[in-house]
């Protein structure tokens, strides 16, 4: 979630939300912890426009392989790295749109 919750209450109702199923399915906040860390080690490299996502360790999931069996390039899912899409703005071109109708 990358937005912020603006109302103090629907936030308070979702922290005790995630506590209760916290507790419901025996995660520890060190457990929590570990696991944040280990996903921002760990990016997304494939993205499909549901929201699924891999980094690229362990098996291929389910929606990555069953595009792949349809003939889909995996790369085709390939998250962009930051890098390139820099470099492409640091070049002495000017993108614009063409009107057709001038």
């Amino acid at each position: 979630m990358k937005g912020k919750i603006a109302d103090g209450e629907a936030r308070e109702r979702l922290i005790t939300w995630i506590r209760r199923r916290m507790q419901e399915f025996g995660i520890s906040f060190d457990a929590l912890e570990a696991s944040l860390l280990e996903d921002a080690a760990h990016p997304p490299i494939y993205r499909d426009a549901r929201g699924n996502d891999w980094n690229g360790i362990g098996p291929m999931p389910d929606w990555l392989a069953a595009a792949k069996h349809a003939g889909v390039d995996p790369d085709f899912f390939r998250i962009e790295e930051k890098a390139k899409e820099e470099a492409r703005r640091t070049r002495n071109v000017v993108y614009r749109q063409a009107d057709l109708f001038e």
